[in-house]
């Protein structure tokens, strides 16, 4: 099995790059969509948090108010790392469940928006950056995703530099051009990432 660490700034194209590479028979492990799995209502670890925050970071239907929490956790460093406290074991476990489930073949891409930041490219076989421009994710943030050019910048310097990204990327994908340029060079990549399997 080759475990795969992908990584890109906000905008730069991460998700349509996990897309193609699931298309292509990459087993893809979504560290943000298991974050929200695991934390579902009915799960230990909604019950955890609501333990820490307490009742009124639920919806009226019982769900985690995400809004309402991040509100919280965002403003306050102590309290953003209790909620990591929860959360990250709990995503790390169902990850790698996933992980072990993919069989000695698989090529496993974990698609973590933060590898840079929190320095996890260590615990990856291969580290595979999508990367574009400032300029090249500032448009696409404000005109596919509605936000502020001042909302956009503010995001994206919460982030790591694409300096840092690049620094930890064993292959990157340049994702500067149209969409149509994209998919050759992940067909590329996943060559190359198949090609290591079991190496």
């Amino acid at each position: 099995m080759l475990s795969v660490g992908l990584t890109g700034g906000i905008g730069a194209g991460k998700s349509e790059v996990s897309r193609l590479l699931a298309s292509y028979g990459a087993v893809v492990v979504d560290s943000d969509r298991i974050a929200r799995e695991v934390v579902a209502p009915g799960t230990p670890g909604l019950a955890a948090v609501v333990a820490e925050f307490g009742p009124g970071i639920l919806t009226a239907e019982g769900a985690l108010d995400r809004a309402g929490l991040g509100a919280i956790v965002f403003a306050d460093p102590e309290r953003l790392a209790a909620l990591n406290a929860i959360v990250h074991p709990l995503v790390r476990a169902r990850s790698a469940e996933l992980a072990a489930a993919a069989g000695p073949d698989a090529v496993v891409v974990h698609d973590v928006p933060l590898l840079a930041e929190n320095g996890l490219a260590p615990l990856y076989d291969v580290v595979v950056v999508v990367d574009a421009s400032t300029e090249t994710r500032l448009d696409r943030l404000v005109r596919l995703r509605g936000m502020t050019t001042t909302e956009a910048r503010a995001r994206m310097s919460s982030q790591a530099t694409r300096e840092q990204r690049l620094a930890v990327a064993d292959l990157v994908i340049d994702n500067d051009g149209p969409l149509e340029e994209l998919e050759p060079r992940v067909r590329e990549v996943w060559g190359e990432l198949v090609g290591r399997v079991g190496r």
